[in-house]
């Protein structure tokens, strides 16, 4: 197998911040029409179209009221859960989640969420048969794939994926499997489905184990300093209408794990690290 095309990492512009600003503009203000159902999605997700002034786009509702109850997350906060994801990811600069809000809809208040067109052919994720990965790769872990037989799951060693590992830490995302992960044809790379994230237990549970143990990049290093300061301050009080105090404060805990530790964290073995279906 060959190695899979190396993206430079790519900070988001100040067009972009503009783009982004207008997007969740558009979809905190704009009329909401549902199109359809996405049958797959465990919570009800509704495609949609949301047009203002003559802008139109595409994007993901889900309202509170199809939310699955589960045993380890309050009932009706998984929207809260998701706008505070994008709201931690426009904090690092990273701009890792799409424009996200919460607003009324047609089935009453949910999460309404940019779509994004990804890139299909790019390759972040692998079988292979080998105990070890090749260069440009990071070993996930072994998987079965039927009869008996086994093959290791492979990520792509890539820094757009290594700056989503460190904010999935800091919101302690249940969740990150290969289907959240939308590369675009720009060359940005976003994650989605955050509504399990910001427990105050740990529940870590993802696909991008490859850099576990390793230090950070001093990138990530100066992002998370950002973070513990914004968590004193506009983004705490941003986060305080989403999520519950407890859950402010074990995020500034990880945070400040982070830091201390210097390096991306390990499995905790008091919890599954991958999540199922792994896709």
């Amino acid at each position: 197998m060959s190695a899979p095309e190396r993206i430079p990492p790519r900070s988001v512009t100040a067009a972009d911040t503009r783009a982004d600003a207008a997007a969740a503009e558009l979809l905190a203000q704009g009329e909401l029409t549902v199109r359809g159902r996405i049958r797959e999605a465990s919570n009800a997700a509704l495609f949609c179209t949301i047009a203002l002034d003559g802008r139109e786009a595409s994007c993901i509702y889900k309202p509170v009221a199809g939310e699955r109850p589960l045993w380890d997350f309050p009932d009706g906060t998984l929207a809260g859960r998701e706008v505070a994801a994008y709201a931690v990811s426009e904090a690092t600069g990273w701009g890792l989640v799409p424009p996200t809000v919460l607003r009324d809809g047609p089935y009453g208040e949910g999460m309404c969420q940019l779509w994004i067109d990804v890139q299909a052919e790019a390759e972040l994720l692998a079988l292979v048969e080998a105990e070890e990965p090749e260069p440009g790769w990071k070993a996930i872990g072994l998987a079965e794939v039927g009869e008996g037989r086994t093959a290791l799951l492979v990520h792509a060693d890539d820094e757009r994926l290594r700056r989503l590992a460190v904010l999935d830490a800091v919101i302690n995302n249940a969740d990150r499997k290969g289907g959240h992960l939308l590369p675009t044809p720009d060359g940005r790379l976003y994650g989605i489905d955050h509504g399990v994230t910001f427990n105050v237990d740990d529940k870590l549970r993802t696909l991008l184990w490859g850099w576990a143990g390793e230090p950070l990049t001093a990138e990530a290093v100066d992002v998370l300093g950002g973070l513990r300061g914004a968590l004193g301050g506009p983004l705490g009080e941003r986060l305080s209408g989403l999520i519950t105090p407890a859950e402010i404060d074990a995020t500034r805990a990880r945070v400040d794990a982070l830091l201390t530790g210097g390096v991306h964290p390990e499995p905790s073995g008091e919890w599954p690290a991958i999540p199922w279906p792994p896709v």
